[in-house]
């Protein structure tokens, strides 16, 4: 028995890679956190919770398109981009066409 020389992987999980970070909140938290802000920007701050559920769709998804996606992520992504477009849609119809004239 000379795994490691006295330094067994019993002792010590992590630092194999065995266990994950416990950090921050999960892949699924982050969804379903996401699809809170995607619905919630429909009523009301939809310029800030539009971005935010983009974000938290994104990060949930894994920061990539390939692969097995959850999908309340992805539904996070696609209503939180929505949200931000008409958003920017809105602020941008709400200015006016004054044309500098008061």
């Amino acid at each position: 028995m000379m795994a490691g020389f006295g330094h067994g992987t019993r002792r010590y999980p992590r630092s194999r890679g065995r266990m994950r970070s416990r950090t921050g909140p999960d892949r699924a938290t982050l969804g379903i956190i996401g699809l809170v802000c995607a619905i919630a920007g429909f009523f009301t701050l939809s310029i800030i919770l539009g971005p935010l559920a983009i974000a938290c769709g994104w990060l949930s998804m894994g920061r990539r398109w390939r692969g097995s996606r959850p999908l309340t992520a992805l539904i996070a992504l696609i209503l939180g981009a929505l949200d931000t477009l008409l958003a920017i849609i809105w602020l941008a119809g709400s200015t006016g066409a004054s044309n500098g004239w008061l």
